[in-house]
């Protein structure tokens, strides 16, 4: 049941999933502008053409019906020897924290980000993670993607190796706010789901 205790809690969130940062962007340029530039430094061009593949041809749409440039399709939670747990954001995700990850203490594991970016280059991709425990932060996670021109093909960003708590205090239900952002602080995505840190895997 929602209560007033709740909303302020969602609120809390999305206050702290909030990108702070002094640092100025570039102006965006498009593939077009990124081309011209430096023209005559044949060696840099050829690096640039190779760097932008096929989307110096320009106009690059995966998916005419999505606006985005940026479609993020899947986060997937990897661990050595074992089958990726994965989540599919490109459905409802509301249903999301139905769907709850059990993770063994202390393992090692990586997360990883399935995209897609259409119609121009996006700048200064970041995942930003924030991790509660009923309904207190104790985590914030905060990885710099990159730049990406447009292709067809799914595009991955994988997180460093972290190791999840461990102990019986660790033991417990966790829930986790994502965000995948830009420079320009535009929401590409923002996401919750659920993980359980227990003693041993559980199918």
């Amino acid at each position: 049941m929602a209560d007033s205790t709740g909303d302020h809690a969602d609120n809390q969130r999305e206050e702290e999933l909030e990108v702070e940062s002094n640092y100025k962007p570039p102006p965006e340029k498009t593939i077009e502008q990124i081309l011209e530039a430096d023209k005559d430094d044949e060696s840099l061009r050829k690096y640039k053409e190779t760097l932008l593949g096929e989307a110096k041809s320009g106009g690059i749409v995966v998916d005419s019906n999505d606006p985005r440039k940026v479609i993020v399709k899947k986060l997937a939670l990897c661990v050595a020897g074992r089958p990726d747990m994965e989540l599919d954001l490109t459905k409802d995700l509301t249903q999301l924290k139905k769907q709850t990850f059990v993770i063994k203490e202390g393992v090692s594991y990586r997360i990883r980000i399935d995209f897609i970016v259409q119609r121009e280059i996006v700048h200064g991709l970041k995942y930003i993670q924030k991790t509660y425990r009923l309904g207190v932060p104790v985590d914030k996670m905060t990885h710099m993607v990159g730049s990406y021109p447009p292709k067809t093909e799914i595009q991955s960003y994988t997180t460093p190796a972290e190791d999840a708590p461990a102990g019986v205090m660790a033991r417990g239900s966790y829930t986790v706010s994502s965000l995948f952002t830009d420079d320009d602080k535009y929401e590409h995505l923002k996401w919750e789901w659920s993980f359980d840190i227990k003693k041993d895997w559980k199918e």
